[in-house]
């Protein structure tokens, strides 16, 4: 964006201005959704996770500058879903590894009289 071009400014503005609106409206209906106390806490957390994804993403997107850098935030996305992978799988690997545990034998004793 050019800074002397007086049309973009007015643009940019705008756009802050309503971000900042939509931002008390989000604002508004969590304060509203916490006085209704919803039935059950999973839809709570459901519907507060919602509102704050919304929140983040419009903060995130208009206010960090982050909707004009595609390239590095799907290069982030990817990245974090490489970690995550490799992370939720640290359990398998500690459940796989059988290296030095002993190997169990059934025994061969002798099967009970069933005549007694």
């Amino acid at each position: 964006m050019s800074h002397s071009d007086p049309a973009a400014v007015r643009k940019s503005i705008n756009t802050y201005f309503m971000v900042g609106a939509a931002l008390l409206v989000f604002t508004a209906i969590t304060v509203g959704v916490n006085r209704i106390h919803l039935a059950s806490i999973a839809l709570a957390i459901t519907v507060a996770l919602i509102i704050a994804v919304m929140k983040g993403s419009m903060v995130a997107a208009v206010f960090m500058h982050l909707s004009h850098e595609r390239k590095w935030i799907y290069g982030a996305l990817l990245l974090t879903l490489a970690f995550w992978i490799v992370l939720m799988s640290v359990p398998l690997f500690t459940t796989m590894d059988n290296i030095g545990t002993p190997i169990r034998v059934p025994s061969a004793a002798p099967a009970e009289h069933k005549g007694r």
